[in-house]
C-alpha cells in the first residue's frame, strides 16, 4: 500500500479565524498533540510578531519529537532567514513558499502577472535553499488558476529545489474530479511528491481527498479542528474503512485520534473565544530574557500593578532567573513573580493554623488561628466550599473584608503529592496586592497567599 504524508495545518487554520491569537501554551498543546497522533508534519502560522514568534516557535521545536515542523517564508526574501531562525533547531525543519497561481490573487493581492510571479517563485526556493534542504512550493487558489500556469510554477519550484508541490483548494467550490485532474497534470509534470490541501466547504472534503490520492497525491493536508477544513478525524475513519479499495493507507493513531482532539479542544477553549472582540490585554503579555524594566512595569501596569522602582527592580531578578530554565513567561507566570517578588512586606499576621469540613449536601465551615503581636486570633465562618469559608474566618480574625479581586490555583510539581501554588490578589482603595502561597495542602496554601497580600495592604496602611 501507498503511504499518504499527512500534514496537520491545525495551528494556522486557528490562527487565521480568530481574531485573538492563540496562547503560548495552546499553540504547543496543539503541536504536541499533533505529534503524538503520527503526523508527518505540522504547520506553524505565519510569522507575524517576530519577537514573540521567536520564542514561541523555538519552544515548539524543541518539543516535537517526530514530525517535520513547517514555516511559511513571506513574500520577501529578507523574511526567509528571520523565519528559519525560528525552526532551524527542529529535529526535521521545513521552510515554505506559498505564493497564489490564480489571475485574480496574482494581480489583486500582489498586483504581479505571470512571469514575475515565475521569477518570485524560483527566487524565494533558491533563497530557503540556503537555509534549509526540506523546501516546500504551495500553490494557493490552484484550483482557479490557469492549469498550465499551475504546471510551470511547480516546474519553476522544482527547478530551484523545491522537495514538494502542494496544490491548494482555498476558494473551496472544485468538485473532486476537478481536483483529481489537476493533481494529475501537476503529478505527470514534476518528479518530486505532489501534496494536495482540499476544502471541506461543500462538504466535499474526503471525496475529494480520496480522488486526488487515487490520482497520484502523496500527501494530504488537513486540521483536527478548523472552518472548511478536511477534518483528520475524519480523514482518519474514512481511510481505515476504505483505504484499500484505493490501495492507500495513512500512519496516525486511529485508536486515540478522536479523545486526544476532544481533550486538546477542550483546553483551548477558553473564555475569551466566546466573544472574540473582548480581548484581553493580559493574553499579550509575554516576557523573556530580553525584556526591559520599562517592559517589565508596562506588563505589571497591564496587570493593574503600580511597583515602586525598588519592586521593579526585584521582579526583573526574578524574571531572569526564570527565564534561563523556561525561555520566557506569560500573564498567569509574571503575576505569580509580582506576587513573591514585589513588595515583601513584615509579617504583620502569621499563619498558625486551620481546621474545615466540606460536604456536597451542606455549606462548608472553616476556622483558622492567626498570631498578631504575640495574640492568637481565632475566626470561624461557613462558606461556598472549603477555601470561601476559611477566606471569611480570616476577615473575622481581623474584623475587615477586602475585595477578592482575583484567585488563582495551578499545581507547582506532578503526582498526587504535587506542591500547589495559590495566587490572591486583594484591592483596597483602589490599588491591588498580591499574595503567593505553597502547599502540597491546597487549601492551606490559599490562605497563606491571602495573608501574604493582607500583610501588604497592612504594611502600606502603616
Amino acid at each position: 500500500m501507498k503511504k499518504i504524508n499527512i500534514t496537520d495545518v491545525t495551528l494556522k487554520r486557528l490562527s487565521e479565524e480568530r481574531e485573538i491569537s492563540l496562547l503560548f501554551r495552546e499553540k504547543s498543546a496543539i503541536a504536541n498533540c499533533a505529534d503524538r497522533l503520527g503526523a508527518d508534519a505540522i504547520e506553524l502560522p505565519v510569522v507575524k510578531n517576530l519577537r514573540e514568534d521567536t520564542i514561541i516557535y523555538k519552544t515548539i521545536a524543541q518539543n516535537v519529537q517526530n514530525a517535520v515542523l513547517a514555516a511559511a517564508v513571506g513574500f520577501d526574501k529578507e523574511t526567509v532567514a528571520s523565519v528559519w531562525e525560528c525552526i532551524k533547531e527542529a529535529k526535521k525543519p521545513r521552510l515554505q513558499v506559498e505564493l497564489p497561481v490564480s489571475t485574480i490573487q496574482m494581480e489583486y493581492t500582489y498586483h504581479i502577472k505571470q512571469d514575475k510571479m515565475l521569477g518570485k517563485i524560483g527566487e524565494l526556493i533558491a533563497e530557503a535553499k540556503k537555509y534549509c534542504d526540506d523546501v516546500e512550493f504551495a500553490a494557493l487558489d490552484a484550483t482557479r488558476a490557469d492549469a498550465d500556469f499551475l504546471v510551470a510554477a511547480a516546474k519553476e519550484a522544482e527547478k530551484n529545489g523545491a522537495g514538494i508541490v502542494t496544490v491548494c483548494d482555498n476558494a473551496g467550490v472544485s468538485v473532486p474530479e476537478e481536483i483529481a485532474a489537476l493533481v494529475a497534470k501537476v503529478k505527470e509534470a514534476v518528479s518530486i511528491p505532489v501534496y494536495v490541501q482540499v476544502s471541506d466547504r461543500i462538504n466535499m472534503g474526503v471525496a475529494s481527498a480520496f480522488s486526488a490520492i487515487s490520482a497520484g497525491a502523496d500527501g494530504l493536508k488537513c486540521a483536527m479542528a478548523g472552518k472548511d477544513a478536511l477534518l483528520t478525524g475524519e480523514i482518519s475513519d474514512a481511510m481505515s474503512v476504505c483505504g484499500a479499495q484505493i490501495d492507500a493507507e495513512i500512519e496516525l493513531n486511529n485508536t486515540k485520534i478522536h479523545s486526544s482532539i476532544d481533550d486538546m479542544l477542550s483546553s483551548i477553549s477558553h473564555e475569551a473565544y466566546d466573544n472574540e472582540k473582548a480581548v484581553s490585554e493580559k493574553k499579550k503579555i509575554l516576557l523573556d530574557s530580553d525584556a526591559t524594566l520599562a517592559q517589565v512595569a508596562q506588563a505589571a501596569g497591564v496587570l493593574g500593578y503600580e511597583l515602586s522602582d525598588s519592586d521593579c527592580g526585584n521582579v526583573y531578578k526574578a524574571l531572569m532567573q526564570v527565564c534561563e530554565k523556561k525561555g520566557a513567561v506569560g500573564s498567569k507566570e509574571f503575576e505569580a513573580l509580582v506576587a513573591s517578588s514585589a513588595m515583601q512586606a513584615p509579617s504583620t499576621y502569621h499563619f498558625e493554623s486551620y481546621t474545615t469540613t466540606s460536604s456536597n449536601v451542606a455549606s462548608s465551615m472553616s476556622q483558622v488561628t492567626l498570631r498578631c503581636n504575640d495574640e492568637l486570633m481565632c475566626g470561624v465562618s461557613a462558606g461556598d466550599g472549603p477555601i470561601d469559608s476559611a477566606f471569611r474566618a480570616i476577615e473575622q480574625c481581623i474584623g475587615y473584608h477586602y475585595e477578592l479581586d482575583d484567585f488563582q490555583v495551578q499545581s507547582v510539581t506532578e503526582g498526587k503529592e504535587a506542591l500547589g501554588s495559590a495566587l490572591v490578589r486583594l484591592r483596597n482603595n483602589g490599588k491591588l496586592y498580591s499574595g503567593n502561597g505553597t502547599s502540597t495542602d491546597i487549601v492551606a496554601a490559599s490562605i497563606r497567599a491571602y495573608i501574604n497580600a493582607l500583610n501588604k495592604i497592612v504594611f502600606e496602611e502603616a
